[in-house]
């Protein structure tokens, strides 16, 4: 009997998996434990092995899509078997009986004589004018002020109401010419996109059909008036230039170019549909008519007659004793990336951790010089080389145990207060970030846990760790002191209470019994969540891991 393959949960914060690469089509003979797919979660790209013997007979999800958890993504059975049977059974089932129950839903409607008596909206002298989207995040616009009233009559280039966006207070312009029948929305109330925001048309229109009507009919309205205006611009423009009147312009803009005597016609708009605005009229120059009706030179030829004009003005400018600097063309370019699993997770779980859990942030800086000398000696003996990021992990460890409040989590209606210290280590690697966790680290000695952290360093490069490497920490430790960074804040990372963030080692002056020496300093910042620590519980935990490290041998004991 055929079995269905579903995506399966492979991390404890994953809700859906990305098939990076399927090793078998449809038609293979596969045995238990072949590779099936290679599958990338929200921490690494895993392999996903086959539990049976067959031949796949069904494969749902194509390569770079993402899956649900528990979605059906192959079937595996007896070759020539039918599979829409274990489909069905895996999930699929009900899309079949929405296609049985559609024919049952189409015999009603018959009697029902609404649709004939639909009025004809084309035929209603007006036209609905909509909330306009003015800006690429904008939602819903609100109308700040309507520069007319029911009943006014209003030209077509007439701005009829000013909106407050998300990122600045523009007009709506209602490219319509009439009387202003309705308005929808009041001074200081929003509307969403596309939503009605008033009627403009003939004086004494009943208009009620374009109030109830869904937005069908006047979207189908406005593409007509659309597609029709180009051809009435295009008429009075071929028997003379100087009538701009049916130009799309702002009152502002036309009051500009008539002060400065210039043809709307010839200016290029910027705003949406072409309209022209302030800023297009104050940078229209003649030249610009020219280059409108020519070919525009590529950048190289730009860059090359540029050169040449650079090259005589510099001539000039020496006969002249004065200086021209050379001018530069630089060329806009991008590229853009799909988002990753890894990285929408990572987005995901830290924006809700940075606006769930209020941080607060305490900062010591720590005199590193005895343990500077104590690395060396330890280095001398140790079967694997012990770097600084070890001793701070093992000071952390054996200071949680002193304040258990800071190996704590917020649980919501209670706070889980940890007796195991279970230490996670940012890793970075090219797709994000992953945190793989050092265990009981607070019984390890700093040989144990420099060869787990090396070890975990190079499973993460390798993507090979697994979800056990990961789950499970009680307080995290982000170190950036490789990197020689000063100090820096760090998000917490759920569902720790803490992180600790550690910057570099400087060589800077510090005073000792009274001199001024030099010194190594090393800044750490504890981020934590004020829901379950307290400013004074977090100063004593870096405290004791200041004294720890201060004093390295206290590690020892």
């Amino acid at each position: 009997m055929a079995e269905v393959v579903k995506m399966p949960k492979m991390s404890d914060t994953m809700t859906e998996g990305v098939l990076a690469k399927w090793h078998k089509k449809v038609g293979d003979k596969i045995k238990s434990g072949d590779l099936l797919a290679e599958v990338e979660t929200d921490k690494a790209t895993m392999d996903l092995e086959s539990y049976q013997d067959g031949t796949i007979l069904y494969i749902g999800a194509e390569e770079g899509k993402a899956v649900a958890i528990d979605a059906v993504i192959a079937v595996i059975g007896k070759e020539g078997e039918d599979y829409k049977t274990a489909l069905g059974a895996g999930g699929s089932a009900p899309q079949t009986e929405t296609k049985t129950e559609q024919p049952k839903a189409e015999e009603k409607p018959a009697a029902t004589p609404a649709p004939a008596a639909k009025v004809d909206l084309s035929s209603i002298p007006a036209t609905v004018i909509r909330m306009p989207l003015l800006s690429d995040t904008m939602t819903e616009g609100t109308i700040e002020k309507w520069n007319f009233k029911v009943g006014d009559k209003v030209k077509a280039d007439d701005s009829i109401a000013d909106v407050a966006t998300d990122k600045a207070t523009m007009e709506v312009v209602g490219y319509e010419e009439g009387t202003l029948l309705y308005i929808g929305v009041k001074e200081g109330e929003a509307a969403p996109i596309n939503g009605i925001i008033a009627i403009v048309g003939k004086e004494g229109t009943d208009i009620t059909p374009l109030l109830q009507d869904t937005g069908a009919a006047p979207e189908a309205k406005t593409e007509t008036t659309e597609a029709a205006e180009p051809a009435k611009a295009e008429t009075p423009a071929a028997a003379t230039t100087a009538d701009d009147s049916r130009v799309k312009a702002s009152p502002l803009a036309r009051k500009i170019a008539k002060d400065k005597g210039i043809n709307l016609t010839e200016v290029k708009g910027s705003a949406e549909g072409g309209r022209i605005v302030k800023k297009d009229v104050e940078a229209f120059t003649p030249a610009a008519k020219a280059e409108t009706s020519a070919e525009k030179p590529s950048l190289k030829e730009a860059q090359e007659a540029i050169a040449t004009s650079a090259t005589a003005k510099e001539g000039m400018a020496k006969a002249q004793g004065t200086i021209v600097l050379p001018q530069y063309i630089g060329e806009e370019k991008y590229s853009e990336k799909p988002v990753t699993q890894m990285r929408k997770v990572i987005a995901k779980r830290l924006a809700e951790s940075l606006f769930t859990a209020p941080h607060f942030f305490v900062t010591v800086s720590i005199d590193m010089d005895a343990a500077m000398v104590a690395r060396t000696k330890m280095n001398e003996v140790s079967p694997v080389k012990i770097s600084f990021n070890d001793l701070v992990v093992k000071a952390c460890a054996s200071a949680l145990k002193q304040h258990p409040a800071i190996n704590s989590s917020w649980l919501g209606d209670k706070i889980r207060t940890n007796e195991h210290v279970n230490i996670g280590i940012a890793v970075a690697v090219d797709e994000g970030l992953l945190v793989p966790v050092v265990r009981f680290a607070d019984g390890k000695s700093l040989s144990r846990i420099s060869a787990e952290v090396k070890d975990f360093a190079k499973k993460a490069k390798d993507k090979k760790l697994q979800p056990s490497d990961w789950e499970g920490s009680t307080f995290t430790i982000s170190n950036l002191g490789m990197f020689g960074v000063d100090d820096f804040t760090a998000i917490i990372n759920p569902p720790d209470s803490c992180i600790l963030a550690v910057a570099g080692i400087q060589s800077v002056p510090v005073v000792k019994n009274g001199a001024v020496v030099p010194g190594n300093v090393m800044k750490v910042t504890l981020s934590a969540d004020h829901r379950v620590v307290d400013g004074a519980t977090a100063a004593a935990f870096l405290n004791t891991v200041k004294s720890f490290l201060e004093e390295p041998v206290r590690l020892l004991i």
